[in-house]
């Protein structure tokens, strides 16, 4: 190889070593997240899904909760309406077109999912931040109580919390799974800000004489943030899936004419063996979007990770 190619690359190495020390980390992190296709699907499965979400009241072609079919069930013979000019999917056991619940029902999960993710990060940042910040006493209380929380399923743990409600409702759902999400964000926002508490910048602000609240909240809360939203799109592909499960079990919402896909999935079990696709569909559903938030969240974790910046 010649002087002239050996010289080339060197200088394209140094100049790609300095344009890598130019740019930021959310910089960064943005360029590597648009060359991933594993990003790119998890995002796309998201978008979608927000989208039909958002659009849902709109985009079904009936009403959900209207038996226009009712004529086409025969119980005694377990037959419900097959698919049909109008109703591509067919009705469901009380003979509602099955599309339009799908389409609405992706609205209740939605609203499900976020309701208990928001929650659950709020609960998260209040402890985190006071064990983090605090330290002594208050870290050690705070830490076992999240130490207990933790030791438990958290599936186990939102079916205990939901059935303490003598009425259920979509609300309990969202608590149940929001209490089971706050030790999560709390472990993590309190690892992370103790990390930041021997930072060079939180060490010269302490010595410069800045008023403890002010190092908190200017300096380690800010910068401790990264991981928990990281994190927050993860939990909210398990919030969906613990979401469905209560509602599967029967501690969702009551009223079936409010669609939702693990209310979809329990009502239908006893007709699983006749009519499998009335589970299938929403099934898919749940899986397909917790993989697209799975997707998302994995690849935004390495991004942002110090270590694999290039």
């Amino acid at each position: 190889m010649s002087a002239v190619a050996l010289g080339v690359t060197k200088k394209e190495k140094i100049d790609g070593l300095a344009e890598s020390a130019g740019v930021s980390l959310a910089a960064s992190a943005w360029k590597r997240l648009r060359r991933s296709p594993v990003f790119l699907i998890g995002a796309t499965i998201i978008g979608i899904f927000v989208a039909l979400s958002l659009l849902s009241p709109w985009l079904a072609p009936h009403n959900p909760s209207e038996p226009m079919l009712i004529e086409q069930v025969v119980k005694a013979r377990n037959e419900i309406p097959p698919p049909q000019p109008g109703h591509p999917l067919g009705g469901d056991l009380q003979g509602r077109d099955f599309l339009s619940r799908l389409l609405v029902g992706s609205q209740q999960t939605l609203i499900v999912g976020v309701g208990a993710t928001l929650i659950g990060l709020a609960g998260g940042l209040i402890l985190g931040t006071l064990a983090g910040a605090l330290g002594g006493w208050v870290d050690s209380v705070v830490m076992r109580i999240v130490d207990v929380m933790l030791s438990l399923p958290s599936l186990l743990l939102a079916f205990s919390i939901a059935a303490m409600f003598a009425k259920p409702s979509q609300f309990t759902v969202i608590l149940a799974v929001s209490i089971v999400q706050i030790p999560v964000f709390a472990r993590l926002l309190r690892g992370s800000m103790l990390a930041q508490r021997h930072s060079d910048h939180v060490l010269a602000a302490t010595a410069l004489g800045v008023k403890k609240n002010a190092i908190v909240f200017r300096h380690m809360l800010p910068n401790s943030l990264s991981p928990v939203i990281v994190q927050s799109t993860l939990v909210l592909a398990t919030a969906i899936i613990e979401a469905a499960a209560l509602s599967f079990l029967g501690l969702g919402n009551p009223d079936d004419r409010i669609p939702e896909w693990g209310q979809m999935l329990g009502d239908v079990q006893n007709v699983f063996d006749t009519h499998p696709h009335l589970a299938a569909w929403p099934a898919v559903c749940i899986i397909i979007v917790a993989l697209g938030f799975t997707l998302m969240g994995e690849t935004l974790r390495e991004a942002l990770d110090p270590k694999n910046r290039r």
